[in-house]
């Protein structure tokens, strides 16, 4: 039996979903700061009708991933690395880094107006 890191694939799909939502306001943002211009950068404005959907799965993605770490009781031998309270308070760590950087992603509209 396959056993499937659940924590870890929702914070990547946080992540993805996450960086969708912000493609819209922080994609030319960072074409620009990488020297990269055009009019054509502009055109990434026209994604803005994702932002609503993305970031719902987001939030999604991070309560499940906050589901998995903090109320779901952990089934595990005592000689597996699971069973390590370390490594649980690193992954928790972790996911709370993961998620200031993402909800710094998806409030970048309202302060992006300082970058430009």
């Amino acid at each position: 039996m396959k056993k499937t890191n659940w924590g870890k694939d929702t914070l990547i799909g946080a992540i993805v979903a996450a960086v969708v939502a912000s493609l819209c306001c922080v994609g030319p943002l960072v074409l620009i700061a990488l020297g990269i211009g055009g009019a054509w950068a502009s055109t990434l404005t026209h994604l803005e009708f994702l932002r609503p959907i993305a970031i719902l799965i987001t939030l999604l993605f991070l309560g499940i991933a906050f589901w998995k770490l903090y109320i779901t009781p952990k089934r595990c031998a005592i000689d597996k690395p699971c069973a390590k309270p370390r490594l649980l308070r690193v992954q928790r760590i972790i996911f709370w880094l993961v998620t200031i950087v993402l909800l710094l992603l998806l409030a970048f509209p309202w302060y992006a107006f300082l970058f430009y």
